[in-house]
């Protein structure tokens, strides 16, 4: 499968080798639950460029968005491609990558529920609605009642994370997560695919905010942008007690 992938464009080759060992994977029997109404978030939601602004081609879609329930995870992302990107140039690397995970790899659209660029600007990924749950493919066994997000971008050990990009995980990640769940704490996951670091079936308790090495055999999201998780989950955190402040205040 994987030899049978050819670059989309020179802006996304670097991907090509992330991708090798950090390919998401679509279950292969989904769950097609239907959404339930959910609790109001624990935190606003921040400014996101939808697929319509970044002009998804909404015709790659192979199938209908996959419901799962409250948010009880996110699992941070790198995406491989280049650091030195113009940021005005994201929407043009997020089609390239959607016809990537689409046509190059067989996957039903791209794998992400969100992208963060280095200057922070938040895209809405997978399609099914930013404010639904929908299911990503982004870590393999533990896609349920999760959240994915990808930062542009590759952190290798050393390469500087930009605090816009931390803020911006942090924003969406806040305002994605169930409220009743502490981003700093842990959570009881339960592992869906062998191919996973977890038998399926196996019990697991990870951080809230994960990293994608958690849960499978990989690198990502990189040493730099993992050793930022610790921060990442206060910004959540603080987020969320500021936004619980000013409504009991």
């Amino acid at each position: 499968m994987w030899l049978r992938r050819t670059a989309v464009c020179a802006m996304v080759v670097p991907l090509a080798f992330l991708v090798l060992r950090d390919a998401p994977v679509r279950l292969a029997a989904p769950d097609r639950a239907t959404a339930k109404p959910a609790a109001p978030p624990a935190a606003p939601r921040p400014a996101i460029v939808s697929r319509a602004e970044w002009h998804a081609d909404e015709s790659l879609v192979k199938e209908h968005a996959v419901y799962t329930g409250a948010v009880k995870a996110v699992f941070v992302h790198h995406t491989g491609h280049t650091n030195s990107y113009d940021c005005a140039d994201a929407p043009k690397m997020l089609r390239a990558m959607e016809e990537m995970h689409v046509r190059g790899e067989g996957w039903d659209d791209i794998g992400y529920n969100f992208v963060v660029d280095r200057c922070g600007t938040i895209y809405e990924g997978r399609a099914g609605g930013v404010g639904r749950s929908v299911r990503g493919a982004h870590t393999t066994g533990f896609n349920a009642h999760s959240v994915g997000i990808a930062a542009l971008g590759t952190f290798d050990p050393g390469v500087p994370v930009p605090k816009a990009l931390i803020e911006g995980i942090a924003k969406v990640g806040a305002w994605k997560l169930d409220r009743d769940v502490d981003p700093r704490g842990f959570v009881r996951l339960v592992s869906t695919n062998d191919d996973s670091l977890y038998r399926r079936g196996e019990v697991v308790h990870l951080h809230t905010v994960a990293g994608h090495r958690d849960t499978f055999s990989t690198y990502c999201p990189g040493e730099a942008l993992y050793a930022q998780l610790p921060v990442i989950r206060a910004e959540m955190a603080r987020l969320r007690d500021r936004a619980s402040a000013r409504r009991t205040g």
